[in-house]
């Protein structure tokens, strides 16, 4: 059997006549760049994470580096965020040579450990970024006292986190503001690259729509250095047609995670940790990721068996050549880097079939019980 990380051609083909219709009305229309689809998301996003704005852009990783300039982020200042994330959150503070700081996360849910930040806070620190990874938001309250407290901006990477929630409260919520990202492999995914920021700050939400068009307001007149970085009107149509599906898949997820946990639970308890889902979250399993041992040799076992896996993510940030100057060395953040020796994430997507999962489980237990009788 093969099973692969994700398949979106099921996706594709139950909503394929609705998304050719939609692209026709866009190609009738001849409105390309931010027209009718942009403005509709932008609203429907922004009500689903109970707020009042939506900026569309071109990518999640765009809507950090706007967040972070909405957000008066200059350069030399610094703000802190995980090492245990994709490039795009370090990379967004880097490229507007402010300096990202480093703390290290919570074992069991992979996010950043709010208990390490208050420490890591000078004079120049303006803002903190919480990764919401694989799913599941960070532990937001003490985040939000400890901005308070120091005036700093909260921007939540939310990029795996459309529609989790936190103590009832939803992505966006908590935040200055919240940037999604729509890349196609994401809960609700587009087909190219395509992002957005959500916000109540309505001077902020201002600042950062300007900023996407280059800074220019009106047309052809620029007060600030803007950038190129629009959510594209395509995208916008087919997110259209899929975010009224969005909580149904997330749904889905959270029954194939569940019936991995049984599976695993029932036979391999010993040797892999499952993921830890918080009592106060809603957990809406973009990733379904473990904690095992010989994480390598095991996940080179399974390719041979015909599973896909991936590891998200094998080598920290404070640690990446890139960020050398920032002087990091090995052991500086201990449970972020024995994550990335042991986190290992399965096969997740909404079509996934209990046999395929079944069978997944079925090659790890082999793996180890091979192992034990070497």
């Amino acid at each position: 059997m093969q099973v692969p990380m994700l398949d979106l051609k099921e996706q594709y083909q139950n909503l394929k006549t609705e998304i050719h219709a939609s692209l026709e009305d866009v190609m009738s229309s001849s409105t390309f760049i931010l027209g009718k689809n942009v403005k509709k998301l932008e609203q429907d996003v922004a009500d689903y994470s109970n707020v009042k704005y939506g900026v569309g852009v071109a990518s999640g990783s765009d809507a950090l580096h706007i967040s972070l300039l909405g957000c008066g982020v200059e350069e030399g200042d610094e703000v802190i965020t995980t090492a245990f994330t994709f490039f795009a959150t370090a990379g967004a503070i880097g490229r507007i040579n402010a300096k990202p700081v480093f703390v290290d996360i919570d074992p069991k849910t992979f996010n950043i450990d709010p208990t390490k930040i208050e420490a890591a806070i000078t004079e120049k620190t303006k803002a903190i970024i919480p990764v919401h990874l694989y799913g599941q938001m960070a532990d937001m309250d003490p985040i939000v006292e400890i901005a308070k407290k120091h005036n700093l901006a909260i921007i939540e990477d939310a990029a795996q986190a459309i529609g989790a929630t936190y103590k009832g409260k939803k992505v966006g919520e908590l935040g200055t503001t919240a940037c999604y990202s729509f890349f196609p492999t994401k809960n609700l995914g587009a087909y190219g690259d395509a992002g957005m920021i959500v916000t109540d700050d309505e001077a902020i939400a201002e600042k950062m729509s300007v900023i996407r068009v280059h800074g220019s307001k009106p047309k052809y007149y620029h007060h600030v250095l803007g950038y190129n970085s629009r959510l594209d009107e395509l995208q916008a149509a087919i997110l259209n047609v899929k975010f009224p599906h969005l909580d149904d898949w997330s749904n889905l997820r959270r029954e194939k995670a569940h019936t991995y946990n049984q599976l695993i639970n029932e036979q391999l308890s010993d040797v892999i940790v499952t993921p830890f889902e918080e009592e106060h979250n809603h957990h809406i399993f973009h990733q379904y990721t473990l904690r095992v041992q010989d994480r390598d040799e095991l996940q080179s076992y399974l390719k041979d068996h015909g599973v896909s896996t991936m590891v998200y993510y094998p080598k920290p940030l404070h640690l990446q050549p890139v960020f050398e100057y920032l002087g990091y060395k090995e052991g500086d953040l201990p449970v972020t880097e024995k994550a990335c020796q042991e986190a290992l994430s399965l096969p997740m997507f909404p079509e996934l079939k209990q046999e395929q999962q079944s069978y997944v489980v079925e090659q790890i237990a082999n793996f180890y019980k091979e192992k034990a009788k070497a």
